[in-house]
């Protein structure tokens, strides 16, 4: 065990319980003087963050360089020589900065090097940011925007740090994405629901073109890429749930504001089962979405095969009517595979009924409303057909003019080419879930709430590496994911470390 020189033990020497005695000497003065808490409160902090440097220099003072003598052995067998001069690295912690001064080893100056143990020993990042800080940093940045974090950390903590540092460690931080993701954990069978539930969207993000060195957002857009330009990204969920029985027209009720058969449905509606969300944001070289379709969807696929066919689950694929979403879940969850059950959102359905209402009445008119609730209650029946023949027969009685004809076949084929989606009935009956609030939610939450305020502007690195750790975040797996990324750099900043860096010997006095 290190110990520390035996002038440092002595009250008079040692920085920390000098530190301490001057707090607890201020305390005295404070209540003396009748100082106010708030005061008080932030005189104690500046000292607190001021007895955190002290400790942390003593911390490294106690490791000195990391001389592990005039050649170390490399965990390949390579033998590699200290090089004469020290070198000098930077570590910005939640305390202050420090200048620290290591041994290194290589083949000679001015080539590459091979080992520096005392980074190896105290396991330090790759970027001067301290893991906690960035931890802070980063976790805020999911709910600010980088300059109010800037601004935020620098009130707090008393360190400057720049608009573009913030990005780029996310962006560093993004990388390890994926890996955390092929890495998870099926959740534990027993609290897991009987139902498993696949769902995605599109969400347009503002963009703006993209430039070498300069931040992700609050940015003009560039020539060639006009103010509010959005790009779609794709957003996933997975989950699962216990099946909801409810009747065709305990549903109609609640969708027409009826608030005592509501509340009931609510309130009896079971919760998502680790529900985890992921986003993404990518195009190839040829400006497609695929990048992005293969990671969500095979992701949900994986999902699948894990959560779903390993117990024996019902898979539920549930989306809008958006045909290229279809396809994809029909390229990544084939028949031959997968026995999934298609359900087009219930509030996707609706929305086209109103649009339908509307080509025969005006705009809140009660006609346009009696239609709308009688449709509705047909769509719920599982009667599409009979929506459509409906719909049709009225306009030939009606006399509708052209442009509106057009627009109602658009609609009718849409519920044609979705019919076999719309078995509402059959669906209730089963407990099946039929409205895709949970998706509608994870775009709010994930790109709305942080990547669409105010003058915002992102391009796709920046946008991509938000989507995923946010994605994260809403996932409430925020902690383990960065406890990943601090193992994974670790294995890429250290895997060819010294052979014996165990074995270093601390000095008793730096």
């Amino acid at each position: 065990m290190t110990k520390l020189p035996e002038t440092t033990k002595r009250n008079n020497s040692c920085p920390l319980q000098m530190h301490l005695d001057e707090i607890m000497q201020f305390i005295k003065m404070a209540v003396d003087d009748n100082q106010a808490a708030h005061k008080v409160e932030q005189e104690l902090w500046r000292r607190v963050l001021k007895l955190g440097r002290e400790s942390m220099q003593i911390f490294f003072d106690l490791h000195g360089d990391g001389d592990e003598g005039e050649q170390v052995t490399l965990a390949d067998g390579r033998q590699v020589k200290r090089l004469e001069q020290r070198h000098q690295r930077a570590y910005l912690s939640v305390f202050g900065e420090f200048e620290l001064s290591r041994v290194v080893y290589g083949t000679r100056e001015g080539q590459k090097i091979e080992s520096v143990p005392l980074d190896s020993r105290l396991q330090l990042p790759r970027s001067k940011f301290s893991y906690l800080l960035q931890d802070w940093n980063q976790s805020t940045t999911l709910e600010m925007p980088f300059k109010q974090v800037s601004t935020t950390m620098e009130k707090i903590l008393c360190l400057r740090q720049s608009v573009h540092s913030l990005e780029r460690n996310g962006q560093h931080l993004a990388r390890d994405v994926q890996a955390f993701w092929e890495a998870q954990p099926i959740p534990p069978c027993e609290e897991e629901g009987a139902l498993l539930v696949c769902t995605a969207d599109g969400k347009g993000v503002p963009m703006r073109q993209a430039v070498e060195n300069i931040g992700v957002e609050e940015m003009k857009p560039d020539k060639g890429m006009r103010a509010g330009s959005k790009k779609m990204a794709l957003i996933g969920s997975v989950y699962t749930v216990e099946p909801y029985l409810r009747t065709p027209q305990e549903v109609f009720n609640a969708l027409f504001r009826r608030p005592d058969t509501a509340s009931k449905l609510e309130s009896a509606r079971p919760k998502p089962c680790f529900k985890h969300v992921r986003g993404a944001l990518m195009r190839d070289a040829a400006d497609t979405t695929a990048p992005q379709v293969e990671m969500i969807f095979g992701w949900m696929a994986q999902q699948a095969i894990d959560r779903g066919m390993a117990a024996q689950r019902p898979l539920i694929l549930l989306m809008d009517g958006q045909e290229s979403l279809w396809n994809a879940g029909l390229e990544y969850l084939p028949d031959q595979h997968f026995e999934v059950t298609e359900i087009l959102d219930l509030l996707h359905a609706v929305s086209y009924v109103w649009r339908a209402a509307h080509l025969f009445h005006s705009s809140g008119s009660a006609p346009a409303f009696n239609l709308v609730k009688n449709q509705i209650q047909r769509i719920l029946a599982g009667e599409v057909e009979k929506v459509i023949r409906s719909l049709r027969t009225m306009a030939t009685r009606r006399g509708l003019s052209s442009t509106h004809r057009k627009e109602l076949a658009k609609i009718c084929g849409y519920f044609r080419n979705n019919a076999e989606r719309m078995a509402y009935d059959e669906y209730l009956a089963l407990g099946y879930p039929i409205a895709s609030g949970v998706i509608e939610g994870a775009c709010r939450t994930v790109v709305n709430d942080r990547m669409e305020r105010s003058g915002m502007r992102w391009v796709f690195a920046g946008a991509h590496a938000m989507l995923g750790l946010r994605s994260l975040s809403l996932s409430r797996l925020w902690d383990d994911f960065f406890s990943c990324h601090i193992d994974r750099e670790f294995q890429r900043l250290y895997s060819n470390s010294a052979a014996n860096d165990d074995n270093i010997q601390l000095p008793l006095v730096a």
